[in-house]
């Protein structure tokens, strides 16, 4: 047994993405189908670590530095959105949430109905819809408590994080292609003739230089700081009531608060570029330490049947990314990256999401109305709708409380 402390930790993550950036930049293949950076390297570490495992080597992380990482990304997304840039994308907002919507419906009665093709109680069908794959671990293992408290699931967390660890894995693996397969389809801004160039804002191209001075460096730390600690100590008092929310989103509606409120008051305006280096920065160690760490085996252990439901919900996944989300959103270059970031978070989660639209961004060129919407809908609005449509799933005659 091997076990990493706290710096060993953060050193094996900067050279997961080192790792990551060497192999996008050198293998083709993960350059032609947007394949992000953490993504590459944190997998290829995972599967190093998977086949140590079976000469009895085992590696273990200090992850404690995980959760800080993403609520300080969440924190910087916050802080990036101004009330006025959420008007002008009002209606945008809207339409993506009426397609996130659709896709949890779809999850779920999709995994219900294999399910039950299959043999299996239909509550394994819910709980590798919806409730993990756009739920994530956290709805995921919350979720499994209830279904073997109340509805007498056997070992239903353990498949819910295996379910929740293969969203993951596969949300940040097939956003680009996807999102290559679309852009061939339309126009990319950078090359429309006599297009005026765009600089680059927020998180669209993170690898893009940005001048930043050490005391306007300290300023956003600063903000980021506050808004954790307000974030979690909202949190602690919505905790148990009808308004509770997870942590990342009181996080992120404080920075929303705090960087309006500011601004309203004339006493301090967010400076966005720190704020995008330092939420990258959050973004991009935190997703390694998560891929790295991830226990691949626990996949190995799902049962063909459920392995099979994963498989489907992935295709899923993709042609509705490619035939409704595409198609709602425009049918154009922004509804081509906004796809890329449904798959991210219709599988994994909200970082995921991100890495993938940046992915496509970095090579493509910029869109805002994307980096505006997916960190909404992902973080403030998801949750909610899944809940609600969880709830609705439940209601139906398919599952009797013991």
């Amino acid at each position: 047994m091997i076990q990493l402390d706290f710096y060993g930790t953060l050193v094996a993550a900067s050279l997961v993405l080192l790792l990551g950036r060497g192999l996008v930049t050198r293998v083709g293949f993960l350059r032609a189908y947007n394949i992000p950076e953490p993504v590459a390297g944190g997998l290829v570490v995972a599967l190093v670590l998977l086949a140590l495992r079976s000469f009895d080597v085992q590696v273990r992380f200090d992850t404690s530095l995980q959760t800080p990482l993403m609520l300080a990304f969440f924190a910087t997304i916050g802080l990036s959105a101004d009330f006025a840039s959420l008007k002008r994308g009002g209606r945008v907002v809207g339409i993506f949430i009426l397609a996130v919507t659709g896709l949890l419906l779809v999850q779920n009665a999709m995994g219900i109905g294999l399910a039950s093709l299959l043999g299996l109680d239909p509550l394994m069908g819910l709980l590798t819809g919806s409730v993990t794959l756009a739920g994530g671990h956290g709805t995921g293992a919350a979720w499994s408590a209830t279904f073997s408290e109340k509805y007498g699931l056997a070992s239903a967390s353990e498949l819910a994080m295996a379910s929740a660890t293969f969203g993951l894995v596969l949300g940040g693996l097939i956003g680009g292609p996807v999102a290559r397969l679309l852009i061939k389809r339309v126009q990319v801004p950078g090359c429309v003739e006599q297009a005026k160039p765009r600089a680059p804002k927020g998180f669209e191209q993170p690898n893009k230089e940005r001048s930043i001075t050490p005391f306007s460096f300290i300023e956003t730390l600063a903000l980021i700081a506050v808004s954790l600690l307000a974030g979690n100590l909202l949190n602690g008092l919505l905790l148990g009531s009808a308004f509770e929310l997870p942590t990342f989103v009181c996080v992120l509606f404080v920075g929303v608060v705090l960087r309006n409120g500011l601004s309203a008051l004339g006493l301090y305006q967010v400076f966005e570029r720190e704020v995008s280096v330092l939420g990258n920065v959050s973004l991009s160690l935190f997703l390694a330490i998560a891929l790295m760490s991830l226990k691949l085996w626990d996949l190995a252990s799902l049962a063909l049947p459920i392995f099979i439901i994963l498989a489907v919900q992935t295709i899923v996944m993709a042609l509705f990314a490619i035939f409704v989300t595409f198609r709602i959103m425009g049918g154009n270059y922004d509804a081509a990256v906004l796809a890329a970031g449904h798959c991210g978070f219709g599988l994994g989660a909200t970082p995921t999401a991100i890495a993938n639209m940046q992915a496509v961004t970095q090579r493509y060129g910029p869109s805002q109305i994307a980096f505006l919407v997916v960190p909404m809908v992902g973080a403030f609005f998801i949750d909610i709708i899944n809940v609600i449509v969880i709830k609705l799933f439940l209601a139906l005659p398919f599952f009797v409380v013991v």
